[in-house]
């Protein structure tokens, strides 16, 4: 049962993350106006809103224009009810999964919007990055000093990242957007995840990257939003992290110096 309820939080939450997808870069409120229609206007009945069943009951379509409905209303929504699901079966505490779950909405909008528009709201990331420390004192899900120094680390070593590209290729190669993404990462889950984060997201926006290019023909010029690639990084620290960094140290000689050096060395060189 608890399961089926974090799924069913998952779906209402996704519907009001699509509000918050279309509406935060504009800069518009995400309670007022009511959900409309972007085709005709026609505000939404509340059986016009219901996640997922009314996509499928609608056939993808507005009632009254009859204009198609984005796929990607449910796909959020499904998205968001799956995370939900899956940190239910982790078996956090209820305080952590709220948290967790938190973090995990957060990153679907940053995802989607980094996306359509290249940017990471400030709104999201500046609040939570705030925050961090407090819940760690509360909800004991990382320590206080993990916080800070997540917060340290995350935001500190992407711009250190950010700033030597600059100044090496002469020209911008990420935004501070990142940089308070990877910062809010750091606050919530630890200056591990940080690290752990940044190496997943560059390994996998590398490979996408080299499939775009190879896709559209284009060079090394080809620009993607980082955001979606930290944001699977953070993730799948969540759900994987700590086990797979217990087996990486395992493999590399325990917690000693040479072990760190093969943990944090092909993670900053990422």
């Amino acid at each position: 049962m608890l399961e089926f309820f974090a799924f069913l939080l998952g779906l209402v939450t996704g519907s009001f993350l699509n509000v918050c997808i279309v509406r935060i870069p504009r800069e518009l409120s995400v309670v007022r106006p009511r959900s409309h229609c972007p085709a005709c206007e026609h505000e939404l009945s509340w059986y016009e809103n219901l996640p997922l069943l009314s996509y499928l009951a609608l056939l993808g379509r507005c009632r009254s224009c009859k204009q198609p409905i984005g796929l990607r209303y449910p796909a959020v929504e499904l998205i968001t009810a799956l995370l939900f699901l899956a940190l239910s079966l982790q078996g956090f505490s209820t305080a952590a999964f709220f948290v967790y779950a938190a973090l995990a909405s957060a990153l679907v909008v940053i995802t989607f919007v980094d996306i359509d528009h290249y940017i990471i709201p400030d709104v999201i990331t500046l609040p939570t990055i705030m925050v961090s420390p407090a819940l760690a004192l509360f909800v004991h899900h990382v320590s206080f000093v993990d916080s800070l120094l997540g917060i340290l680390v995350g935001g500190g070593l992407l711009w250190s990242v950010a700033w030597v590209y600059e100044k090496a290729r002469g020209q911008e190669g990420m935004g501070l957007g990142d940089v308070k993404l990877l910062a809010m990462t750091g606050g919530l889950l630890g200056w591990k995840a940080a690290l752990f984060t940044l190496a997943a997201g560059s390994v996998v926006g590398s490979v996408v990257g080299i499939g775009v290019m190879i896709a559209q023909r284009r060079g090394m010029g080809t620009a993607l939003p980082f955001g979606p690639f930290l944001a699977a990084g953070a993730l799948a620290w969540v759900f994987w992290g700590p086990q797979f960094l217990d087996w990486y140290l395992s493999a590399a000689g325990g917690w000693s110096a040479g072990g760190w050096s093969a943990v944090v060395l092909p993670m900053v060189g990422a």
